[in-house]
């Protein structure tokens, strides 16, 4: 049945599909087709996607702004008090405004086109800045915990109570704007290192608040509590560490949520002309998915049947798969005649 085998590797339909997969930069939302003519052409998808790096840059620069206008408050804040405190909130919150800068750098390369050296596109430049992120996480907990230990062995009184704890409810408020913002968008356009880098801002927020126990422990005439908050944070921030790094290992290893898999079975089993569902690989290229799947068609068909059988599924995948840009679909043929005969996925879409 080579003419199965055939229509599985070359798709040469007029949408699109036949460029090389870095190229194929989105998928239009399932709202818009519900309103607009029928499109899979790279055009399309490539606004799609630079749409969603443009996204990610706003996030970036807003969340960079306020971050640093609270870090800044803070940073005054600890020369008039001394409080270690809050020196470690203030430095988690200027580590946090800087993981910005290799986003942004990652976003804007996102958005360069594939070529014949970088065939899959600068996706994976997201990823990359995602190490930078944990770096950076791991080396303000180093500097926090320092301080921490410093100051433990060495206790000195805090000045200006009222205004760390004025601070470190600032802290508090801007983290948890910035978490939220981040975490959303970044769960909107599937960017994992922006997630990653909201979910920071969230903790952050929170050891502002632990600060607040250091100044109550100042009033209370105990200096003591403020290096004892300070290694509590420390530890908060070793949490965030252990799951931003989690988080960016999944993807550096294409680990993908297995529902993702489940979700793209059911898709392909409901297209008309598809007899079973083989493998299917899904992993994230930046904040778009990409699919390799293989589907086995009646060994009876011809050439065309099997091909359009195949673009079928593809166009199935792609509208139904939320934030799948690019995929691979290649056709076995099922039955007596090929019953025994399985070739690899080479065919892309």
């Amino acid at each position: 049945m080579a003419d199965q085998h055939e229509s599985g590797s070359s798709h040469g339909h007029g949408h699109g599909h036949g460029h090389p997969a870095g190229r194929l930069r989105g998928a239009l939302a399932k709202a818009w087709h519900a309103v607009a003519p029928h499109s899979h052409d790279t055009a399309d998808k490539t606004d799609s996607a630079l749409e969603a790096s443009s996204r990610g840059l706003r996030v970036l620069g807003v969340s960079f702004a306020v971050l640093m206008v609270t870090a800044v408050i803070q940073g005054v804040i600890v020369v008039m008090s001394g409080s270690v405190a809050l020196l470690g909130d203030t430095l988690h919150n200027v580590a946090d405004a800087l993981t910005a800068v290799p986003l942004a750098i990652a976003f804007s390369l996102g958005r360069r086109a594939a070529n014949r050296r970088f065939t899959y596109g600068y996706g994976r430049a997201e990823d990359l800045a995602g190490i930078v992120i944990v770096v950076i996480i791991a080396a303000s907990a180093a500097l926090a915990g320092y301080e921490a230990v410093t100051r433990l062995l060495d206790p000195r009184d805090m000045r200006a109570v009222g205004w760390v704890a004025a601070a470190a409810v600032a802290g508090f408020l801007g983290n948890e704007w910035v978490a939220r913002y981040r975490i959303r968008v970044g769960r909107e356009i599937g960017s994992a290192a922006l997630v990653a880098d909201g979910l920071h801002a969230r903790t952050d927020g929170f050891t502002s608040l632990a600060v607040l126990l250091s100044t109550g422990g100042a009033a209370l005439g105990f200096p003591i509590a403020d290096p004892i908050v300070g290694l509590l944070i420390t530890i908060a921030i070793c949490y965030v560490l252990r799951d931003a790094a989690r988080e960016i290992y999944h993807r550096l290893m294409d680990a993908v949520d297995p529902a993702i898999v489940d979700a793209a079975e059911r898709i392909l089993a409901t297209v008309d002309g598809v007899e079973r569902v083989g493998s299917v690989r899904v992993r994230w290229i930046g904040h778009a998915l990409h699919a390799e799947v293989e589907i086995l068609v009646g060994h009876g068909l011809s050439l065309v049947e099997a091909h359009a059988v195949a673009v079928a599924a593809e166009h199935r995948l792609i509208h139904d798969l939320p934030r799948l840009r690019a995929a691979t679909v290649h056709t076995d043929p099922h039955g007596p005649a090929g019953a025994d005969h399985h070739a690899p996925l080479t065919s892309h879409r």
